[in-house]
């Protein structure tokens, strides 16, 4: 961590916290402190959150995280509630893993109760809990086959930690065979918080506004089709971006032996694209082509190395965060790729995109959520690692939500074949949207198995 403070410096930031050095908390009110590492696990915090602000009004809400994007995720989702003179969310960063900073945070802010997102299981955090007196519930958990060989070898340090926990959730019937085996079979399979977040409306109207600005034609044409990669990792973008190039070019010569303009509207019948042949989709009458890409990196410090890697290639790029509060400017409608470059507006980019390419699986990173895009309506494509969301993942296939490509180009060439076909989209879209809606439901179970444990315990 240390390390990547020196080379991040917004790591740097409040870093006596991350040594326990919280200020003494004075008031004498219940606290209830939900843990969530970074972007995902607060995003899919919120609707658990707002259950327990609820069901408990008399009681505060301390949010820890371990990034600066966890932090900044979890001040736009909850900033209205961390006003005042007496805010009912707090906000902190959890300490390293030593047992004297682990001590210090829980006595400077007296828990009553210690909710954990996922898989943040520290054994010094544990201990330390336990020695205080406060009760700890690991809900929304999860373990990859991955994580699972890691926790094996280091069995006597994550065997004592899941021992200690008062409560274990686990999102799937996998994720319970797979704490079992590291010694935790008490083990209630609840279901995934993440398919509990829906869709923020003025998210949704700002990227419907986005789409209407930059990729609007002449009233009766077709929308110009976006192609979003998600949530992108280092080194993914530029597999896709030359894959786009390569594509592009692929493109280019179809039309020239098709007797019509680069870009222009072809008629046609289908495409090999999709299976990895090299000839070209062929869009919709009317549909402008090609496609924008749009690229959203999943960490705002490489934002500007995305975007140069963009320009090298000779791309035309317009960026989200010149546009400010405004609607894109009609000068950028031409533009290749669109680089969001914003942090907390994932859900608008949702809402401007026609096919969604998750990121973090066309590399070995263990891949993104899923469920959002599905949750928006989104067609979805995943590459070969999705390790991190294996049974999601899967279940979205299964039930026609997602399709999953072998490598970047396959994944865009699936993309790109999506967004050529209005009927195929809007089809592939329903699917994934009824795919979040049907599992949705794991904020009441959690809160049902968490209940007792409360009530217990607090006032």
């Amino acid at each position: 961590m240390l390390w990547r403070a020196r080379r991040q410096p917004d790591y740097r930031q409040r870093l006596h916290e991350r040594f326990g050095l919280h200020p003494r908390r004075r008031d004498d009110a219940p606290l209830i402190w939900l843990h969530a590492v970074s972007v995902g696990e607060t995003r899919a915090a919120q609707p658990l959150v707002r259950e327990l602000l609820a069901r408990y009004p008399g009681h505060r809400l301390l949010l820890t995280h371990m990034t600066p994007t966890g932090l900044d995720t979890g001040r736009e989702l909850f900033g209205t509630l961390m006003q005042g003179d007496a805010p009912r969310v707090l906000q902190a960063l959890l300490p390293w893993d030593y047992p004297f900073a682990m001590r210090r945070f829980l006595r400077a802010w007296r828990p009553a109760l210690g909710v954990i997102m996922e898989t943040e299981l520290w054994p010094n955090l544990v201990a330390q809990a336990r020695r205080e007196g406060v009760p700890l519930a690991l809900v929304s958990g999860r373990l990859s086959a991955r994580s699972l060989r890691k926790g094996l070898r280091w069995a006597s340090l994550m065997r004592p930690a899941l021992a200690g926990l008062d409560v274990v959730l686990a999102q799937t019937d996998a994720d319970a065979q797979r704490l079992a085996q590291l010694g935790r079979s008490d083990v209630p399979v609840v279901g995934n918080l993440k398919f509990d977040v829906a869709p923020m409306p003025e998210m949704e109207a700002l990227g419907h506004a986005w789409r209407l600005g930059l990729l609007a034609r002449e009233a009766g044409q077709r929308h110009r089709p976006t192609v979003l990669l998600a949530s992108t990792r280092d080194g993914e973008e530029a597999l896709l971006l030359d894959a786009w190039l390569e594509w592009r070019a692929t493109e280019a010569g179809s039309a020239r032996r098709d007797h019509a303009p680069a870009g222009s509207d072809r008629p046609g019948a289908t495409s090999g694209l999709e299976s990895g042949g090299g000839a070209s989709p062929v869009p919709a009458e009317g549909m402008p082509w090609p496609p924008l890409l749009v690229i959203v990196p999943r960490h705002p410090q490489r934002f500007g190395d995305v975007a140069r890697a963009i320009a090298a290639r000779g791309l035309k790029l317009v960026r989200r965060s010149h546009w400010g509060e405004r609607k894109p400017p009609s000068s950028d409608r031409d533009a290749d790729v669109l680089l969001g470059d914003s942090m907390g507006e994932m859900f608008a980019y949702y809402a401007m995109a026609d096919a969604a390419i998750i990121g973090g699986s066309l590399l070995p990173f263990g891949g993104q959520n899923l469920i959002e895009a599905c949750a928006a309506g989104v067609p979805v494509v995943v590459g070969p690692h999705m390790f991190n969301f294996e049974s999601a993942t899967d279940q979205a296939i299964a039930e026609d939500a997602a399709l999953r490509a072998p490598d970047a180009a396959s994944a865009l060439r699936t993309a790109v074949a999506i967004v050529a076909d209005p009927v195929r989209r809007e089809t592939m879209g329903e699917r994934a949207l009824a795919f979040a809606v049907r599992h949705r439901g794991a904020t009441a179970r959690t809160m049902g198995a968490l209940t007792k444990l409360i009530d217990e315990r607090l006032p």
